[in-house]
């Protein structure tokens, strides 16, 4: 015990550099009293005192930092929780304003041209190609082109507008 009360802080040094954490070297340092406290009369048969506190206090260091690091690796984080319980429903606002985005892209589209609303709608939401829509429309696909870029800036602008 009095190797143990000498080469504390040392121990404590060694500690500290091997698992990282002075809490966790300290930590090792009280267990390995405990440990040398309740070997009685075994620790008179040690031949060097420095080795063998080092290698107890080492390996009881190791075993809490193992025991720490599974206990963070099985912890759930409050964001993790959040995540879990947060409805994925958007919230009153988000509805109001995605449905005020609709109701000027709706109107936006009604103001268009027929050929450039008929481009939009079967490239976008049929997902045909220009040479299927131009097909269509009986255009060239170069016209295709400029009939979404129209109707495409069109809906822009109006969403713009609504800020």
């Amino acid at each position: 015990m009095l190797a143990y009360m000498r080469q504390w802080h040392d121990l404590r040094g060694h500690l500290s550099r091997r698992v990282g954490s002075r809490d966790l070297a300290e930590e090792a340092l009280q267990e390995t009293w405990l440990r040398l406290a309740g070997m009685g009369q075994a620790r008179a048969e040690v031949r060097d005192c420095h080795a063998f506190l080092l290698r107890i206090a080492g390996n009881i260091a190791i075993d809490l930092l193992r025991r720490e690091r599974r206990h963070v690796a099985r912890q759930i984080s409050n964001e993790a929780v959040l995540r879990e319980i947060a409805d994925a429903a958007p919230s009153p606002e988000a509805y109001a304003l995605h449905r005020d985005e609709l109701r000027v892209l709706v109107a936006a589209l009604a103001e268009l041209a027929p050929k450039p609303r008929a481009a939009l709608l079967l490239s976008r939401c049929d997902g045909r190609t220009h040479a299927e829509v131009a097909a269509h429309l009986k255009v060239s696909e170069s016209m295709v082109a400029k009939y979404l870029v129209q109707a495409l800036r069109h809906c822009r602008d109006r969403l713009r507008a609504l800020g």
